[in-house]
């Protein structure tokens, strides 16, 4: 407690003030408790009626056709409460269709028997495919060259994409 206020409470006539102070409110209070209850008694009715609080001959003025300014409606003036900001834009145009497709090839090696062809064996996506050289993969791509480290692959214009051994790439080929 601030000290001003534990002073206070520390000099004995402070607290011997308020302690009579208190007795005596208490004191007042007990004896005029028994009090004495208000009047009760019936309202008197009021002879005549209450006046009306609108003049009802002056509202027929105020509906009449020639107070009313004119009608915005017959000017060519902009209406102030149509705004075009809050129009949402046109959906957008569907994409147009994919005119190419991505294909995973992995390069397993190649054999030859004797002196024929080479024969590379390869996996396009989940199946294994043997094939030799100079044969279509998918769409417009063909095998150019097979080594033990790489197997090379070409298109008609002659994009070519090196596939290493046991590496899976992804190639990108024209739909058709």
């Amino acid at each position: 407690m601030p000290p001003v206020v534990t002073r206070a409470l520390r000099n004995r006539w402070f607290v011997a003030g308020l302690h009579a102070g208190l007795w005596f409110l208490l004191y007042l209070a007990l004896t005029n408790l028994g009090g004495k209850a208000p009047d009760f008694h019936e309202a008197q009715a009021v002879a005549k009626p209450p006046q009306s609080v609108a003049p009802v001959a002056a509202l027929e003025r105020l509906f009449s056709q020639g107070i009313r300014p004119p009608s915005l409606s017959d000017t060519n003036a902009l209406n102030p409460f149509v705004t075009r900001y809050f129009v949402p834009p046109a959906p957008p145009a569907p994409p147009p269709p994919p005119t190419t497709r991505k294909i995973e090839v992995t390069y397993q090696g190649f054999y030859q028997t004797g002196e024929g062809l080479k024969h590379t064996i390869f996996r396009l996506g989940e199946a294994y495919v043997v094939a030799p050289i100079g044969a279509r993969v998918v769409t417009n791509l063909f095998i150019a060259e097979a080594t033990m480290q790489a197997m090379t692959l070409t298109n008609l214009e002659a994009h070519t994409n090196i596939v290493p051994l046991n590496v899976k790439r992804e190639i990108v080929v024209p739909i058709q």
